[in-house]
């Protein structure tokens, strides 16, 4: 098959790799074109602008944010280019309203459409063993699901529209947030009354929340291991950001997300933007940063 992708960071450099590694064609595109080096080693074509992958059966987009997947996809004249038999998979994690807006956009433009974004780091992306949150007609998921596999370990679909595994994933990810500003907080309550935090740890991942966010996230908070960032802090901020979007669009209403939401901001004001997102539960210890 020949693919196009769009975004080439961490995350989008090992998916494209591993679709290319799986003998599809490949043509890449990012904004900075010096991380499209190995891919182009590899055998993958470079892009010069979005447009230039209209020439391609299917294209995958995993872009930072609203702003440069509606810039890629629609700005850049890509959607209009493209013809009626090729698909567009983003994988990106973007706001329901865009969701909403790139759903509507390809209908219109005749265009396949296919919402894809994954759970996992960049090791598991590197893997192919992402989970996979897609939605869209099931026909078109049929015939785009090789390239699924090829990224992912497993394909979760959860519904007809689109926009439903953007819902998916930002809930997700909500959760995986909230999971981290607990963590910092009760290591900090423990440490704070003369428990050893570590012990708390072994307890709760054993028994309460024996799951990979606890085990992984917490073991990360506990050794301090905020560099590299697997996904940085800032990120993480958009995502919360997200989730406060869709509760509004969906009437729900986010206590719980508002002071997340608080904390984030108050780590990024710390100068922790780019650290990762575990790093969050600093915020929780003030007397680390002394």
């Amino acid at each position: 098959m020949n693919v196009g992708f769009l975004g080439l960071g961490s995350m989008g450099s090992a998916m494209a790799a591993n679709i290319l590694n799986d003998g599809n064609g490949l043509t890449v595109w990012n904004r900075s074109a010096g991380k499209a080096k190995a891919l182009a080693e590899a055998g993958a074509s470079v892009a010069k602008a979005p447009v230039d992958l209209a020439s391609c059966d299917v294209v995958f987009a995993m872009l930072a944010n609203d702003e440069a997947t509606r810039s890629c996809i629609v700005g850049s004249g890509l959607l209009a280019a493209l013809p009626g038999s090729a698909i567009i998979v983003n994988c990106g994690t973007i706001s329901i309203e865009l969701a909403r807006e790139l759903t509507s956009a390809c209908a219109e433009a005749g265009v396949g459409y296919v919402a894809a974004p994954v759970l996992g780091r960049p090791d598991v992306a590197a893997a192919g063993k992402l989970n996979v949150i897609a939605a869209g007609d099931a026909a078109t998921l049929d015939r785009v699901q090789p390239l699924l596999d090829a990224i992912g370990q497993k394909t979760w679909r959860v519904g007809n529209d689109p926009v439903q595994a953007n819902v998916a994933k930002v809930g997700a990810n909500f959760l995986i947030a909230s999971a981290i500003g607990a963590m910092g907080e009760a290591f900090a309550i423990a440490e704070g009354n003369g428990l050893d935090p570590h012990l708390l740890y072994d307890l709760v991942t054993n028994t309460l929340f024996a799951a990979p966010v606890y085990k992984n996230y917490g073991a990360q908070i506990l050794e301090k291991r905020f560099e590299p960032a697997g996904f940085q802090l800032k990120l993480g901020r958009k995502d919360v950001g997200l989730a406060q979007s869709a509760a509004k669009s969906g009437n729900a209403h986010l206590p719980l997300g508002n002071a997340l939401a608080a904390t984030f901001d108050a780590a990024i004001a710390a100068g922790d933007g780019d650290l990762d997102w575990s790093a969050i539960s600093l915020q929780s210890k003030p007397k680390a940063r002394q």
